[in-house]
């Protein structure tokens, strides 16, 4: 699903009236629609409804959808906030509104607005248009909803939220809601950390937008959906064996930290691939042999770290990073794998810590790595940011300058492609937050990556699947319980969900 900004919201909605039949106000009356029918089932005569509405077309969907619960038999609360001016959809809600004997309270001063208490609160009185943070009259009101004892369900945005970018906003000015029906496309700002706060749980609704305009507008973002996976993932062949899905290498461990190679070993195997080397300091041999009897072990000379690199022609992919310190044995081993190698490579963890005080060695790395940093690491790799759009930007603009694909980890992991594009992933959950479950990703892409998958594709594909088994481990049992194996144990269960796709 493409992620538009705000500006071209504006014009795909132009390009709908112009080029159908349905006018503007019409197209307002859907996206009410939308909403109530969202909004319905929590509708009881025992709650208030209270609506506050601006004087714009945010304000005009809130009027509509007042029409419309008063056409249910039951009368909203209903606070109007004129601006300068009123826009003439939000002006034509009005009308039909008071067509309906309902009359909303026009509010000029912060004592007018009473919110009654458990009540349910539709926020209308600012749309995805804003720019400049909320003050005055409308911070006030912002402010006392935000203070009072009411589920909160915001129209497309809460009021007062930027689309994008809020670096410059007054955070203390926006609408905490509890709710969040958007239209047709997510907002950016829906994805970042510092924005949770006010988004609460959000649903996209289609308001039948025009499909051309969609389809023909640019966006460098995207927000991966189900379908998108069902055109990457591949069957397994019925006549095939394991050198059919290639042998992958992983490198790390150290003393000390030999259950992250052994966590990545097992996802790679897990995901499909046919073999697996795990190259590990000799310490670490019967920690893997025995955990892991599936995989094959390239043994370093060195007892405690990772200081050397084994022969590469067989690998079709290698993993590295995972448990391998920071020794500068092991940062001499990493530069000589990537001088050396024409492998498809994914970097993790330490590998990418050893890079940020490497800076330089990044011009060694081939087209296509995939990175994994979490967010600290991408800052001690690419430098520090003001908040997550940056970020974004910054991961974008690296991924075309190296011919790289980054995924930085955490909620909503974003994948930025050498293409210019970045794909925001929908699935996992906070009990991933949990030792060895990055170790478990690089893992997984790895193996995709072995069995001839793109870089582009192991990327989005993986981060996926990752998540996804998060999410079969969490309906099942609890975000609490969750550790890194437990996503392991329900890689398989995501293929299975996948398989009535492809077989």
């Amino acid at each position: 699903m493409k992620i538009f900004k705000t500006y071209q919201i504006k014009e795909i909605d132009a390009l709908t009236i112009k080029n159908t039949p349905i006018g503007s106000y019409p197209l307002m009356k859907r996206a009410a629609r939308a909403f109530f029918e969202k909004l319905l089932p929590k509708l009881s005569s025992e709650k208030q409804i209270c609506i506050v509405a601006g004087s714009g077309n945010n304000g005009g969907d809130a009027l509509v959808v007042a029409s419309l619960i008063k056409k249910v038999g039951i009368t909203p609360i209903i606070y109007f906030i004129p601006g300068n001016s009123i826009s003439s959809d939000c002006q034509e809600a009005l009308s039909e509104l008071q067509n309906l004997n309902v009359q909303p309270s026009v509010i000029n001063d912060i004592n007018e607005l009473k919110i009654p208490k458990e009540s349910i609160l539709i926020d209308g009185l600012f749309g995805s248009g804003l720019n400049r943070p909320l003050e005055g009259l409308f911070a006030q009101i912002v402010k006392k909803i935000n203070e009072s004892e009411t589920s909160v369900y915001a129209i497309d945005i809460p009021s007062g939220l930027f689309g994008e970018d809020n670096k410059h906003n007054n955070l203390e000015s926006i609408i905490k809601a509890d709710y969040t029906f958007t239209f047709q496309t997510p907002k950016l700002s829906f994805f970042q950390p510092e924005c949770e706060q006010y988004i609460g749980q959000f649903e996209i609704l289609d308001i039948g937008l025009l499909p051309e305009a969609l389809e023909q507008t640019p966006t460098s973002f995207h927000l991966t959906e189900t379908k998108d996976i069902q055109k990457i993932i591949r069957p397994r062949k019925k006549f095939s064996h394991k050198g059919t899905y290639g042998h992958a290498l992983l490198i790390g461990g150290k003393y000390g930290m030999m259950g992250a190679i052994t966590l990545a070993s097992t996802a790679t195997l897990k995901t499909g691939c046919g073999l697996v080397t795990a190259h590990i300091p000799k310490c670490g041999y019967e920690i893997m042999q025995i955990s892991l009897p599936e995989a094959m072990i390239s043994i370093d000379s060195n007892n405690e770290v990772v200081s050397e690199i084994p022969k590469l022609e067989k690998y079709n992919a290698i993993g590295v990073g995972i448990g391998l310190g920071t020794d500068e044995k092991s940062a001499s081993a990493l530069y000589n794998l990537l001088k050396y190698t024409t492998s498809p490579l994914v970097i993790d963890a330490d590998a990418i810590n050893i890079l940020a005080q490497n800076k330089e060695w990044i011009n060694l790395l081939p087209q296509g790595t995939i990175l994994t940093p979490h967010p600290k690491e991408f800052e001690r790799l690419f430098g520090k940011t003001q908040n997550q759009y940056e970020k974004w930007l910054k991961q974008i603009e690296y991924s075309q300058q190296y011919g790289i694909v980054i995924i930085l980890k955490g909620a909503y992991s974003s994948i930025s492609l050498p293409d210019g594009t970045l794909h925001i992933n929908p699935t996992g959950n906070a009990g991933m937050a949990t030792a060895g479950s990055g170790d478990v990703l690089t893992g997984i892409i790895t193996s995709l990556l072995t069995q001839g998958y793109t870089c582009e594709d192991s990327a989005i594909l993986g981060t996926w699947i990752h998540g996804k088994a998060g999410d079969i481990y969490a309906e099942t049992h609890s975000m609490e319980s969750l550790i890194a194996s437990s996503l392991i144990e329900n890689i398989g269960n995501v293929f299975k969900q996948l398989s009535k796709f492809y077989y």
